[in-house]
C-alpha cells in the first residue's frame, strides 16, 4: 500500500534536500517532524565557525517550521547530537536562549556522536501543528 508524505519544503532550499534525497519535514497527525538540521550555508556547504553554525542551524530549523506554519513554540520534543559535547555544548547553550522562548520548554535528548558530514551540530524536532492544537482547544 503506497501513502503519499505530506512535505514541507522550506523556500528556497528543496533543491538541496531533492539533492540529498531526503524531506525537510512531514506532517502526520497533526504533528511536523523535522528532519535534521545543521549550520549549512544555502549552497549546502559547512558553516566553520562553531556559533555561526548553530545559529545557521536554529535559522535553518526556523525557516522549516515557518514553512509548515509553526514557530519555535510549537515544538514539543527536541534531540540535538553533537560532536564532542565538551567543547561544544557551553556555546549551545548560548545560543538556544535566543531562539527557544519562555518556559515550558520543550522535551531535549543531546547525545554525543564521532561525526555529523562535517558538522558540529544537529538539531530535529517535531513540533505540534497549530491546525491541531486549535482542534484540541474546540476552536
Amino acid at each position: 500500500m503506497s501513502t503519499s508524505r505530506d512535505v514541507v519544503f522550506p523556500m528556497g532550499r528543496q533543491a538541496l534536500y531533492e539533492r540529498n534525497r531526503y524531506s525537510p519535514a512531514v506532517r502526520s497527525n497533526g504533528f511536523l517532524f523535522v528532519s535534521g538540521q545543521v549550520g549549512s550555508r544555502d549552497d549546502g556547504s559547512v558553516e566553520p565557525e562553531l556559533e555561526t553554525q548553530i545559529r545557521r542551524a536554529f535559522d535553518n530549523l526556523d525557516a522549516v517550521l515557518q514553512a509548515a506554519g509553526c514557530t519555535f513554540d510549537d515544538v514539543v520534543d527536541v534531540t540535538v547530537f553533537l560532536v564532542d559535547p565538551e567543547s561544544t555544548l557551553d556555546t549551545v547553550w548560548k545560543v538556544l536562549p535566543e531562539y527557544w522562548g519562555d518556559a515550558p520548554h520543550p522535551a531535549l535528548t543531546g547525545i554525543g556522536v564521532t561525526w555529523l558530514y562535517g558538522f558540529q551540530f544537529e538539531i530535529k524536532v517535531i513540533a505540534r501543528l497549530p491546525d491541531a492544537i486549535e482542534l484540541e482547544k474546540g476552536l
